[in-house]
């Protein structure tokens, strides 16, 4: 998985329980699978650890039978404790270099970053790749940003690691954002808020394939 890097950062997904209208998470993110999303972040804000453990096995047996990468969000002690792929920080997060003290070479570690002096930062502390945004506004994340198209493509052109636009990617607008030369697009609403998962993943991959 990790070889692969820039190939399972095509169409990335982050998780919201939220948005699935007492649908199955698991169910969800298999049809998701299915349909073409390449790596899941599990982004869980209000359960206990217990929980975000249990769900995080979970998941960690699906997208293992599918040979995708499961990253955690936030969490480093709950991507060790699982054997997750990796962790995903932001800039309010523990700092990448403990972190990285803490989890050693095993873990994959993508960082946030929202404009090229933090990308750049993360870049030389040992990020394998950035999660830039908010590229378009989103009520997902309340408070993020908007950094457009246009800052995303100078996030993407201060580093070498592989950039991921975030924020408010749709069908509509991820043309925008392949021609960044992002090497992928990370959704959450754009997947999960339809009624047909897996198609609404089969049109972003299309997408991004072309």
């Amino acid at each position: 998985m990790r070889n692969d890097l820039q190939h399972s950062l095509r169409l990335y997904l982050c998780t919201d329980r939220s948005l699935l209208a007492g649908r199955s998470l698991l169910k969800s993110v298999e049809e998701a699978i299915e349909g073409g999303v390449t790596i899941i972040q599990l982004r869980e804000k209000d359960i206990s650890s217990r929980e975000f453990y249990d769900t995080a096995i979970e998941l960690l047996n699906l997208t293992n039978r599918f040979d995708i990468p499961l990253i955690i969000n936030d969490r480093l002690d709950i991507a060790l404790a699982t054997g997750a792929a990796g962790v995903h920080l932001g800039q309010e997060d523990l700092p990448l270099c403990p972190a990285r003290l803490l989890a050693g070479n095993d873990l994959i570690i993508g960082v946030s970053a929202h404009n090229p002096a933090e990308a750049i930062r993360a870049e030389q502390e040992g990020a394998e790749y950035i999660g830039a945004g908010a590229v378009f506004q989103t009520g997902t994340k309340a408070g993020a940003g908007v950094i457009g198209p246009e800052g995303l493509a100078e996030i993407v052109k201060s580093v070498k690691i592989p950039v991921v636009g975030i924020g408010g990617i749709n069908r509509d607008n991820i043309s925008l954002v392949n021609a960044t030369g992002a090497a992928g697009a990370a959704v959450i609403s754009a997947i999960l808020s339809g009624n047909d998962i897996r198609k609404a993943a089969e049109e972003l991959i299309t997408k991004i394939k072309r």
